[in-house]
């Protein structure tokens, strides 16, 4: 057995470390392993103060970026992440924003570099465990594939984990999740439906952890990013609704050289 157990998650942008591994992340430190949390932008094309939105007069991107910073700070404390790497880059926007054609947007940045500076950290903390996004950021937005591709490579480079895995949002899961907001009369805005091809196929989802303990942690880290407020759903729903979407987290076992089952719930499995 190694002699620590390590968990290292590379994001995109604040805030992202709450909804698919928040729960992990918790779960995780409670057991003593150490968690490493790496973030790769600032989040300068979020909203600013006042929910301006980017683009628009007033939006601050130098303030965004500290406000945005600081929030992280105090999700992390929330979920006890042992660690946090800043990778600094500059927030590229959703894909088609004009923030995709800045040169020095995380999208755009040399890939080589990136992938070493993220080898490095690898080479420091040594995770047995890497988790990240899927190869389309798990919905298209360009600094969650550039995070994908970083993390793949760095992984491939150093040799170092032992397992790597993709976040995972269960289609049946969220289906049932919008039908019992339906049924309840939630607020769902402009979404009458979902669509047929939402979210990822159950055949592929090779791991779900249990964190129904620790969703008010989840819920304390994703209130942390108020000045977000606007684009996060999951705080606008009610507390049961809430309690079935923060219960599970589920992943896909990208790849795995320790023995492991074909389905986990555990993303240590094999390696304690």
């Amino acid at each position: 057995m190694d002699p620590e157990l390590t968990l290292m998650a590379v994001h995109a942008h604040p805030d992202d470390e709450v909804l698919g591994t928040g729960g992990l992340f918790a779960r995780c430190t409670d057991e003593g392993i150490r968690t490493v949390l790496v973030t790769c932008t600032n989040g300068e094309q979020g909203d600013g103060p006042g929910g301006v939105k980017p683009g628009a007069p007033g939006h601050d991107e130098a303030q965004v970026s500290a406000l945005r910073l600081d929030e992280l700070r105090e999700s992390v404390a929330h979920l006890g992440i042992t660690d946090l790497e800043l990778l600094g880059y500059h927030d590229s926007g959703m894909a088609g924003w004009a923030g995709n054609e800045s040169p020095d947007a995380f999208w755009n940045v040399p890939f080589d570099q990136a992938v070493s500076r993220l080898a490095a950290l690898m080479e420091r903390y040594r995770p047995q465990v890497v988790v990240t996004y899927d190869e389309n950021g798990n919905y298209g937005h360009p600094d969650h594939i550039q995070a994908h591709r970083i993390a793949v490579a760095a992984a491939e480079a150093t040799g170092i984990p032992r397992k790597l895995y993709h976040t995972a949002v269960p289609r049946r899961a969220m289906r049932e999740l919008f039908e019992y907001l339906q049924s309840i009369g939630a607020d769902l805005g402009d979404i009458s439906e979902l669509p047929e091809d939402f979210g990822t196929p159950d055949e592929l989802i090779t791991t779900v952890v249990d964190v129904s303990a620790y969703t008010e942690r989840k819920r304390k880290a994703l209130e942390a990013h108020a000045s977000q407020g606007d684009n996060i759903f999951f705080l606008r729903m009610p507390d049961e609704a809430l309690r079935r979407a923060f219960g599970r987290e589920a992943f896909v076992r990208a790849f795995s050289h320790v023995p492991v089952p074909d389905h986990e719930d555990d993303v240590f499995a094999g390696l304690r």
